[in-house]
């Protein structure tokens, strides 16, 4: 299935007999709460659900965005009606990183169907709401394991063995700069490809053809093993769906810099080339 949906092809699914559970993630790396935002008005029928709290784990070893705990995410997920056989779309304010973390879990966990608005808020030309639903409570079961997840060690190895990609800004990736972690710099090996460039300017994803080129000039093909990581497994996801609409199943390091660089042990390599 297409993990992306046009706002139009929502419009049409969400008038249909089987409309899709719709999730609100509109989240920005510190920045104000997204909770504000959604109660100024989103999509009618979305639930409001929060990356920091819901979408991952207390903060600490294993990186700032760790992921939660399958059964704490899976009563989440019920409690704003998702059952796995019930169709998820999910939308941001608009630079799909936090909706990628929403997808990514789902479909980690097992739920067979769950869509990315692209473009996210800004590509809905509809009315937005401010009033909060009331779904029925879901009966979603997370079962860990359907997507490919890395841990240090396996991103480690795979940088050695296959394409581990990092999806920072190339100036974090280089050591440049490093406004958040301990220290600047990247995984031994990986190879630089910012998330910002899988979309276009409108933040809609890049067509899959034009995906598959830029993958594949970075090493992506059909037998090579590919890793995502970024700063703490949020635009990470982002680049695992982009991987996924050009045709790769990629899997994620979840703890990303965030928890690479928290271990003193761990090497880390500067500047522009991957060694």
């Amino acid at each position: 299935m297409k993990p992306i949906i046009t706002a139009s092809e929502y419009a049409s699914e969400s008038a249909g007999a089987r409309p899709p559970v719709l999730l609100d993630v509109r989240w920005q790396l510190g920045g104000p709460h997204g909770r504000a935002d959604y109660d100024a008005g989103h999509l009618p029928g979305a639930v409001f659900v929060d990356l920091d709290a819901e979408l991952a784990g207390p903060a600490g070893s294993g990186g700032r965005h760790p992921l939660p705990e399958p059964e704490t995410f899976g009563a989440v997920m019920r409690r704003a009606g998702v059952s796995p056989d019930t169709p998820v779309v999910v939308y941001d304010g608009g630079q799909g990183w936090a909706a990628a973390r929403a997808w990514w879990l789902l479909r980690w966990s097992g739920h067979p169907d769950v869509r990315v608005l692209d473009g996210g808020l800004g590509a809905w030309a509809g009315e937005l709401d401010t009033k909060t639903p009331e779904p029925a409570e879901g009966d979603f079961r997370p079962v860990p394991g359907a997507l490919p997840l890395l841990d240090a060690d396996g991103a480690a190895a795979l940088a050695g063995s296959g394409l581990l990609l990092d999806a920072r800004a190339a100036e974090r990736y280089r050591g440049d700069v490093e406004p958040i972690d301990r220290v600047g710099g990247h995984i031994p090996g990986a190879v630089s490809a910012p998330t910002a460039l899988n979309v276009a300017e409108d933040g809609r994803f890049l067509p899959a053809d034009v995906l598959a080129s830029r993958f594949s000039a970075l090493g992506a093909d059909g037998d090579t093993e590919v890793g995502v990581y970024c700063g703490s497994g949020v635009s990470g996801a982002h680049e695992v769906l982009a991987l996924e609409i050009a045709g790769h199943r990629a899997a994620l390091y979840a703890g990303s810099w965030s928890e690479w660089s928290s271990d003193e042990s761990r090497p880390v390599a500067t500047g522009p080339d991957p060694r």
